[in-house]
């Protein structure tokens, strides 16, 4: 392996440079996803219609769950494996290539059988009606046949990255989104498969990537990959692995709980436009989650350098990186206010020309994004600790942003503001989770540099 991708310069390398090299094949793979997931919805939109985008409003909360309970491994094994590096333990960051592996599978089986039953249902409880069930139920079905597919590509590919192979991380992201760019207005347009085509040309383009990954362990020449005589089911490392995945993976929980409720709530307020309100919820929140993605991209980056750091008792290096990363993620953020404020109808003109979805939209990004800016330092805040070991805080910083303050903000707000308070909800869980995670963040950096005080790092001479 090249010097360049070895994880062991994680230690030694500049934090600046090291978080280039890490953070931004993960930026380029995440702005090609969301670039794809934008793209998918201007396909369906344009060429299916304006209730389709309404359709595929509704399955966000399914898709938030097919992908909790993949996080739940991927980002667990990541932070594991990056952490058992640091440690210069070899074997046991293959054991958790291993289980991962195997978890995956698992995983991807027992749920999507399990959502196959009884999917018209789910769809009902998450807000679906009889004009957008059909486009729902099209999308999911398929979507959830290709799990074993998608689970095990994007569980290896966070291992990869954490194993010290970023950029070959973002060919497989971005293998996965050109395929699908290319195929999806085919079957769409076309073949006219409508929505059910574009659900295909996903799996399509993940089978690719799932392939790309698979090679990339099976191969000897990999600092970390498959190896038989290595433990491929482990309790011990399962429960590590479960622990702290479940900080990203209730994040997804949260929002599937919390888009059932907006979607609810647009539905009731929003009086005879209401499954209008739900596509344009659908269009701000493909934006939003855009430069959120963007801001992952630099938690992925960020993920492995805090890992091996921490775990090689660098606190320096750690603090030095999660500076950086907090003002990359506050950057990113504030470009998405300024772009959402400025051009709302020509955003959401992308996506389609009904004016009355248009109009819709430009409110929900005008109330929406006012707080944006800050979102960016929540997220990073809440990675690092998740990067580090404690899934505790970032569980807790999770639940703040996405259902504790969110939850009771659309209960209420709507009552008297209708669908503005609906947007407004949003706005303000946001700005309160910020400061509940910087508050967090001031007492435990406190605590921790009490403890790395005399704390000597590993193999540093005396």
């Amino acid at each position: 392996m090249a010097k360049t991708d070895s994880p062991l310069t994680l230690g030694t390398e500049s934090v600046s440079k090291l978080l280039v090299q890490y953070s931004v094949p993960a930026i380029i793979a995440s702005v090609a996803t969301s670039l794809y997931n934008i793209v998918d919805s201007i396909f369906i939109g344009r060429g299916v219609g304006p209730m389709a985008i309404s359709g595929l409003a509704i399955t966000f909360p399914l898709m938030n769950l097919v992908v909790a309970f993949c996080t739940l491994i991927a980002m667990g094994g990541a932070t594991i494996s990056s952490i058992f590096i640091g440690q210069k333990n070899e074997s046991r960051a293959t054991d958790v290539v291993n289980n991962v592996m195997v978890l995956c599978l698992i995983h991807s089986v027992v749920f999507g059988g399990l959502t196959l039953l009884f999917l018209d249902d789910i769809l009902y409880f998450f807000g679906a009606t009889k004009e957008t069930i059909k486009y729902a139920r099209e999308f999911m079905t398929i979507i959830l046949y290709g799990t074993p597919i998608s689970y095990v590509f994007i569980g290896l590919n966070n291992l990869m990255r954490a194993t010290g192979y970023p950029k070959k991380a973002m060919i497989s992201a971005l293998l996965s989104v050109a395929v699908n760019v290319v195929l999806a207005p085919l079957f769409i347009f076309t073949f006219k498969w409508g929505i059910a085509g574009a659900a295909l040309a996903t799996i399509c383009g993940q089978f690719a990537a799932f392939v790309w990954v698979l090679i990339h362990f099976f191969s000897k020449s990999s600092f970390i990959h498959f190896k038989r005589d290595n433990r491929w089911f482990t309790p011990s490392i399962i429960m590590r692995i479960y622990s702290i995945g479940l900080s990203p993976f209730l994040m997804n929980v949260c929002a599937c709980v919390v888009v059932v409720f907006i979607n609810k709530a647009l539905l009731d307020y929003a009086q005879g436009d209401g499954n209008l309100a739900v596509g344009a919820y659908g269009i701000v929140n493909r934006t939003t989650m855009f430069f959120v993605m963007v801001v992952f991209g630099v938690t992925q980056g960020m993920q492995p350098i805090l890992g091996f750091n921490y775990g090689a008792n660098k606190w320096d290096r750690v603090k030095r990186t999660l500076k950086i990363g907090i003002v990359a993620g506050v950057s990113i953020t504030t470009l998405g206010f300024i772009l959402t404020e400025s051009f709302p109808d020509t955003i959401s003109s992308l996506f389609t020309t009904d004016e009355t979805l248009i109009d819709i939209a430009r409110n929900g990004f005008r109330i929406y994004f006012i707080c944006y800016p800050v979102v960016g330092c929540q997220i990073v805040i809440q990675n690092f600790f998740q990067s580090i070991g404690k899934p505790q805080i970032s569980i807790f910083l999770s639940l703040t942003r996405q259902l504790l303050f969110l939850i009771p903000f659309l209960i209420i707000l709507p009552r008297y503001f209708g669908t503005d308070g609906v947007w407004a909800s949003m706005t303000g869980s946001d700005l309160i989770a910020f400061i509940v995670a910087v508050v967090t963040l001031i007492i435990m950096i406190r605590r921790l540099n009490k403890r790395f005080a005399d704390i000597r790092p590993i193999n540093q001479t005396p």
